[in-house]
């Protein structure tokens, strides 16, 4: 059974279709990646999965049918890291991850010894413990997306959804985030579902790739059955080139000349 599925998922947004009908699955410690030009469908797929936008079709996670989960059941099953994420400058490292622990705490209580544990573990995990006691606005973007990163892995969901993490980095940050998360899911059995725009990156990380165009899965498998030059330059609407060094897949862009 896989950690998640989705069976002819579709969202309209505004009285407009933007997601049609979209099928795939990720199992527990796999890399999935949604791939695609903008406005193909990448972030509202990610959104429907979310449970923020309302869908036809279904979501299942674990094989539970997550429209009949309240919102804290779902935040258990699943963690979020959006590609803005909102960190107030003035939160310390230490209280925005232990927000990861929303989901369990009470209405009307406050955090208890085990959700402080938790908290306390993301931070040792992404080695942020130096980090700790320190407001957000002082970290550097490559520090703060390892923090919300700390916080998803503070709520100790089986699915990790990522929206575009490393659009915002330097290569060295982007590297960073990247083995991160893929340590994550090998070590800690996470399903891991990602917008990506580096599709350099998916071929390097990513178990299977999903392009989406218009909104529609246009091509699903492994990244070197999907990151095909041909199949790119038509959802993209670009030249591509697809460049094999050392066994690895670079996807480039190619000039055009008349």
């Amino acid at each position: 059974m896989s950690a998640l599925e989705l069976s002819d998922v579709s969202v309209a947004l505004g009285g407009r279709a933007v997601v049609h009908d979209v099928s795939l699955s990720v199992d527990a410690g796999q890399w999935g990646a949604l791939v695609g030009a903008n406005g193909s469908g990448k972030t509202t797929t990610l959104r429907a999965v979310a449970g923020f936008v309302r869908y036809r079709g279904r979501v299942l996670v674990a094989g539970i049918d997550s429209a009949g989960l309240s919102r804290r059941e779902r935040a258990r099953l699943i963690a979020v890291v959006p590609q803005i994420p909102t960190t107030p400058p003035d939160m310390t490292v230490r209280e925005y991850v232990l927000l990861g622990r929303t989901p369990y705490t009470g209405y009307f209580g406050g955090s208890g010894r085990g959700d402080h544990a938790a908290a306390d573990r993301a931070i040792a995990r992404l080695d942020l413990d130096g980090f700790a006691s320190r407001p957000l606005g002082w970290l550097s973007g490559g520090e703060r997306q390892r923090v919300v990163l700390a916080r998803a892995l503070a709520q100790e969901a089986a699915i990790l959804l990522l929206d575009e993490p490393t659009s915002a980095l330097d290569l060295a940050r982007q590297q960073q985030v990247l083995e991160l998360v893929d340590s994550l899911r090998r070590e800690e059995g996470l399903a891991v579902l990602a917008a990506m725009h580096d599709l350099t990156a998916v071929s390097l990380y990513a178990d299977e790739a999903h392009l989406l165009a218009g909104g529609r899965l246009v091509a699903s498998g492994d990244p070197r059955e999907v990151l095909r030059a041909d199949v790119l330059s038509a959802s993209y609407g670009a030249t591509v080139r697809v460049i094999e060094a050392d066994g690895e897949l670079v996807v480039v862009p190619a000039r055009t000349r008349a």
